[in-house]
């Protein structure tokens, strides 16, 4: 049943226009659940900001393939505004915080390995 919803999820999260191939396990991480569930909405699914939600969202949200950006932010600090949202760091209202990660730090692990990831795309 649940790798049922997990390949409802992804194929919803790949109908917004861009292709994902599937993990080399064939099982996607909780993180690359959440990532194209949640975070790929605004960040893009290739972390480049260009998600289905972008275009109406001001302040923009980070484009996570910008090596200045990548360089500019701690793995704690990406951390603490995944945990806490934007409203509460200063950055957009329009992302929510996620305090239940706090109690799962292999999901938030695998976040921050995932945003770290996309800067390193040629």
């Amino acid at each position: 049943m649940r790798s049922l919803a997990i390949a409802i999820l992804l194929t919803l999260a790949g109908a917004c226009g861009e292709d994902r191939q599937p993990p080399p396990g064939g099982q996607p991480s909780q993180a690359e659940v959440m990532f194209n569930t949640k975070c790929a909405r605004c960040h893009g699914i290739g972390g480049d900001a260009h998600g289905p939600s972008t275009d109406s969202l001001q302040p923009r949200p980070h484009n996570y393939t910008d090596p200045a950006w990548q360089a500019s932010i701690t793995d704690d600090q990406i951390k603490e505004i995944i945990v806490r949202g934007g409203h509460n760091m200063g950055k957009s209202p329009a992302m929510p915080g996620n305090p239940t990660l706090k109690t799962h730090p292999e999901v938030l692990d695998g976040l921050v390995k995932l945003i770290r990831g996309f800067g390193k795309r040629p």
